[in-house]
């Protein structure tokens, strides 16, 4: 089954190579949807699109896109409706909204649906190139094979350890490591030497190869 639980694991097992990206631009407008999907797989993402936003959620299946870029303004179903429609089936997705008719109470409203950027038409490209950029590396899923292997690497000493019931200090006196340090590891923000992943995963009972592939 395609869940947001397999989506992560297809994730974590292509870290070594970065994930593909898979996104999906709902807008009326073929003339914009053509564009945009361009310049996504220029940039290297595989994109759908789709012209028509009832059919959209009809055909909606959560776990199938990392990213979904929607219009505001369109007939039959507007952006803010295809939008908590789609937020039933999968609360996670990240979603980027556009508009050509931006407001307070239009902004107000996606933000309460969880929206990760709101853009105005006509879309300017490099804005929508770097909220893209943006938004997939606050969600994990952009950036070099390192980082997206120290990111791995964090979340499943992370989640060992809390299904230890270790704290950080806990887990420092039976490694020798500073606190510091074993969190900055967890937070993907410093690399750790192969001796320190050692002692990390011994202490957690965890095998060390578990750390590279999520087995």
């Amino acid at each position: 089954m395609n869940t947001p639980d397999a989506r992560m694991a297809a994730r974590e097992k292509s870290a070594f190579r970065g994930p593909a990206v898979n996104v999906l631009v709902v807008d009326d407008d073929p003339a914009v949807t053509g564009l945009l999907r361009t310049v996504l797989e220029l940039d290297g993402r595989r994109c759908e699109v789709s012209n028509d936003p009832v059919q959209t959620v009809d055909q909606f299946r959560p776990g199938k896109f990392d990213l979904i870029v929607l219009d505001m303004m369109m007939p039959g179903m507007d952006g803010a409706e295809v939008l908590r429609r789609i937020r039933r089936v999968d609360v996670d997705v990240p979603v980027i909204i556009y508009t050509g008719y931006p407001s307070v109470e239009s902004a107000m409203d996606v933000i309460k649906l969880s929206v990760d950027d709101y853009l105005q038409k006509p879309v300017n490209i490099e804005k929508f190139r770097a909220s893209v950029k943006d938004v997939l590396r606050k969600h994990g899923l952009d950036g070099t094979p390192e980082e997206f292997l120290h990111r791995q690497i964090g979340a499943h000493l992370r989640k060992r350890r809390l299904q230890r019931g270790m704290t950080l200090k806990q887990l420092a006196d039976r490694t020798g490591l500073s606190v510091s340090l074993i969190s900055m590891i967890e937070r993907a923000e410093s690399s750790a030497s192969i001796a320190s992943l050692a002692k990390i995963a011994h202490a957690l009972e965890y095998p060390l190869s578990d750390l590279f592939y999520g087995l």
